[in-house]
């Protein structure tokens, strides 16, 4: 009996295989720096459980009937401060690290981006990839540190787009990266050329993380620690006679207690105790945004100033710099490894 093989039907969809895929995710943004724009955000990113840790049945009437008829405002104020024409800063830095990442590892393998909120959407950006024929998909949560509220919903998200699929793609997830070498000596490299720059030498450099609730540290969760370590390693590279570093949280939210010190406080305490020259970095952002543009940079500045601070300063995030680039290729390389 001889072996034959069938013709596909005439009426066969094309179908695509064989290609490497890279999924880069950030937290996301506003479409614009509207209120309207920040309310169909914020309604999106505070109805995620992770990032609210509260029963929705108590939550919902407090998000929709007080938060997201208050905060938007508030808020589109503090991103029009930031906006660019580019438009929102994170989703322009994301972008170009995508496209610098493309550059970067070739025809190997499909670069793109996404935001767990708002647009491009995972789903969205997976289905791209996919169609293009990458049945293996790198996701690469762009968290050194992780964190329920931010890494975890990133998995959430892509387990409810390949929930969908019939024929799923493989995947590997990039895991954190608090403590790999190449993290640390890109931050290393970079924040000793923006310190050896300024025109003032800081007394202290603050070493200011995204704030959690208190209670995410005591059900278990590893960001505390995370961002403990990424402080001392760093620290331990910067380390010089006359600087004294000091590990903070930003981005307090609600009457709930949040890790502590708080940045805001501390900025305040350190002038109000004699510090004249300090310097900030944020480690734990892989890219500007409006909690650096505006939160450090700017309400920051006014916070050391009005309590007796003269020369302030926040460096930038790696952003698409040489050595964060450099960073992103090396990890993405080690993790993509067997696929290309």
């Amino acid at each position: 009996m001889t072996w034959q093989a069938q013709r596909l039907p005439s009426d066969h969809p094309p179908v695509s295989s064989g290609r490497v895929g890279l999924l880069l995710v950030n937290l996301g943004t506003p479409d614009a720096a509207e209120p309207g724009a920040v309310k169909r955000y914020l309604a999106e990113f505070l109805s995620d459980r992770r990032v609210v840790e509260i029963p929705p049945i108590a939550w919902q009437p407090i998000l929709r009937g007080i938060i997201l008829n208050t905060r938007p405002k508030k808020s589109a104020e503090a991103y029009r401060k930031v906006w660019t024409d580019k438009g929102s800063p994170l989703a322009a830095i994301t972008r170009e690290q995508a496209e610098g990442l493309q550059a970067k590892l070739g025809h190997a393998v499909l670069v793109r981006h996404a935001m767990r909120y708002g647009k491009p959407a995972i789903r969205d950006e997976l289905a791209q990839l996919q169609a293009a024929g990458c049945d293996r998909i790198l996701i690469a949560p762009l968290y050194p540190q992780y964190c329920a509220a931010t890494t975890a919903t990133v998995f959430d998200e892509v387990a409810r787009a390949m929930a969908k699929l019939r024929w799923q793609p493989a995947l590997r997830f990039l895991p954190p990266y608090h403590d790999d070498a190449a993290y640390i000596d890109a931050l290393e490299t970079d924040l000793a050329v923006q310190l050896a720059a300024l025109s003032f030498e800081p007394e202290v450099l603050l070493l200011s993380f995204h704030g959690m609730p208190q209670r995410t540290l005591e059900l278990g969760d590893p960001y505390h620690c995370h961002c403990q370590k990424t402080a001392r390693l760093l620290g331990e590279r910067l380390a010089r006679p006359g600087l004294r570093i000091v590990t903070t949280f930003q981005s307090r939210f609600g009457r709930a207690q949040w890790l502590e010190p708080a940045t805001d406080t501390t900025l305040a305490a350190e002038a109000t105790a004699g510090t004249r020259r300090l310097a900030v970095a944020a480690p734990g952002f892989s890219a500007d945004c409006v909690e650096t543009l505006e939160e450090l940079a700017i309400a920051g500045r006014e916070q050391f100033s009005e309590a007796g601070g003269k020369d302030y300063a926040v460096l930038t995030c790696l952003n698409t710099s040489d050595p964060g680039m450099a960073m992103l290729e090396a990890i993405a390389r080690r993790e993509l490894s067997g696929w290309i």
